[in-house]
């Protein structure tokens, strides 16, 4: 089974910031994929079992991002 959490991250302003969230989301274990929508903030992670979102919180953090609601 397919699970999908969606996300909004604030902070980002080029393409090099979305590579940054996707690469580290994507490292994340169980993530199969990752959307990232530059003009909205938007993150959608897909993944095999539902990802704790303290983990995809720390992910985004970790690229120097701030998740602001879900």
């Amino acid at each position: 089974m397919t699970t999908t959490a969606s996300y909004t991250v604030t902070g980002m302003t080029c393409g090099h910031c979305v590579t940054s969230v996707t690469e580290e989301v994507t490292a994340l274990p169980g993530v199969t994929g990752v959307e990232v929508d530059l003009a909205t903030g938007g993150l959608t992670v897909t993944s095999e079992q539902p990802v704790d979102e303290s983990a995809v919180r720390a992910a985004v953090e970790e690229a120097g991002y701030e998740v602001s609601g879900r």
